[in-house]
């Protein structure tokens, strides 16, 4: 009786294409990490400014995550490892960390004129985006606000007002006061030209008032207190 050994088995050359990685695959690895670290703006330039502005004290911990790539690479473990702490103060890091690598800023995120940590902002008239130049004359203008070079108190010539996006959060009231939340008006120009300064808690997210012990101890406390009120209806 003949004994036959079992040979190794071995994969078809037909898949060996499938099991090796293909370089388009290794450029998205490669990249991921990159991918995920948005580029600071002229309004956030560092990771310190970055914690100043979404408050609740974590501008205390700004030694912990010097750098632009600590503050969007940390995971909640390595943050809590350096000593940012209670939970939910990593949460809400992490919750703003993730805003911003989507562009979802706060006030003056979107701001690209901007000279330490100052931005200079004007409320200008525009004409409505379509309109042709004879209709241009007529036509009832848009207030809106925009962001200037610093020093630009003079008016904005129509050439350089198409370019301009309104900036957010940011609106004119009146015949031509700029107004939103940290706006700071600029004297002699009758609040038609502001300044936006970056500054502690700027972007911050306040936390709720709970009532009655929040939503998991409603129920137990509004109960033991309705059972007080009929002990003490009984007496």
């Amino acid at each position: 009786m003949k004994l036959h050994t079992a040979k190794p088995l071995t994969q078809p050359s037909s898949f060996l294409p499938f099991l090796r990685p293909s370089p388009r695959l290794h450029r998205h690895l490669s990249s991921t990490t990159t991918a995920q670290i948005p580029p600071p703006t002229p309004f956030v330039p560092d990771s310190k400014t970055f914690l100043s502005l979404i408050g609740r004290n974590l501008s205390a911990h700004a030694a912990k995550i010097p750098t632009w790539t600590a503050l969007f690479t940390l995971s909640s473990e390595q943050l809590r490892k350096l000593g940012v702490e209670p939970a939910r103060t990593r949460r809400y890091l992490l919750w703003w960390r993730e805003r911003f690598r989507k562009g979802d800023y706060g006030i003056g995120g979107d701001l690209k004129e901007v000279r330490d940590s100052v931005a200079t902002v004007r409320a200008v008239e525009v004409v409505p985006a379509g309109a042709g130049p004879a209709a241009a004359a007529t036509i009832r203008r848009r207030k809106i606000v925009v962001n200037v070079p610093a020093g630009a108190e003079e008016e904005v010539d129509e050439v350089r007002l198409r370019g301009l996006e309104p900036v957010k959060g940011l609106k004119v009231l009146g015949a031509g006061t700029v107004a939103g939340p940290f706006v700071e008006p600029v004297k002699g120009t009758g609040g038609s030209v502001a300044a936006v300064r970056a500054q502690e808690g700027m972007w911050e997210q306040r936390r709720g008032v709970k009532i009655d012990g929040g939503e998991r101890r409603k129920v137990m406390v509004r109960r033991k207190r309705k059972l007080e009120e009929m002990k003490k209806a009984r007496v």
